[in-house]
């Protein structure tokens, strides 16, 4: 209960509207309980897979690889983050399906790019490559949002490659549970 938030939060990145986060929501919380009874120690662990496994039966991102258009519904959850994630989810939800999946569950969820391959049915180098395109992507996306991104872009590393700089920007929203992170926010996301 206590990730509730940061449960529904893993849906809407991952189904890319708020209709669609809302049915994955239920459908993977439901199935997190209907199943295997698990330490609980596990249960944010097996929450969270349960989502993903039931966004990937919901949406299929390898079919249906399309962008998600933006709606009002969209807006209003975006408007419930902490600011400074904001333009990091928005930036998120402008992915194509399969490269917003792939960059949620290898870059956020952590999961390997063999992992990633099994669940989502494709090759590893599938999976490296939609994760490249994604950041990539991001990458132009968040330096277009930053205003004094210009200055900082020319002199960074980041210059040649922004995969790092995005990930470890947008990771540190959502890589722990430690309540500083979106995922963990103790607004309530969920309509």
């Amino acid at each position: 209960m206590q990730d509730m938030s940061g449960l529904y939060l893993l849906s809407f990145l991952l189904a890319g509207s708020r209709e669609g986060a809302e049915k994955c929501f239920v459908n993977g919380v439901t199935e997190s309980v209907k199943g295997y009874r698990v330490f609980q120690e596990w249960a944010r662990s097996w929450a969270r897979r349960t989502i993903i496994l039931s966004a990937i039966r919901l949406f299929e991102p390898r079919r249906n690889s399309q962008t998600t258009k933006p709606d009002p519904a969209t807006a209003r959850t975006l408007d419930k983050l902490p600011a400074a994630s904001q333009s990091e989810v928005s930036a998120i939800l402008q992915l194509p399906s399969f490269e917003r999946f792939v960059f949620v569950m290898s870059a956020l969820e952590r999961y390997s790019d063999r992992e990633c391959s099994i669940l989502l049915g494709c090759a590893p180098r599938e999976v490296a490559a939609a994760r490249t395109r994604a950041l990539r992507q991001l990458g132009s996306l968040m330096m277009l949002r930053e205003d004094d991104s210009a200055a900082e872009y020319e002199n960074s590393a980041a210059h040649e490659s922004p995969a790092p700089a995005i990930e470890l920007t947008i990771a540190r929203y959502f890589t722990a549970s430690t309540g500083n992170g979106i995922l963990s926010h103790d607004a309530p996301l969920w309509p």
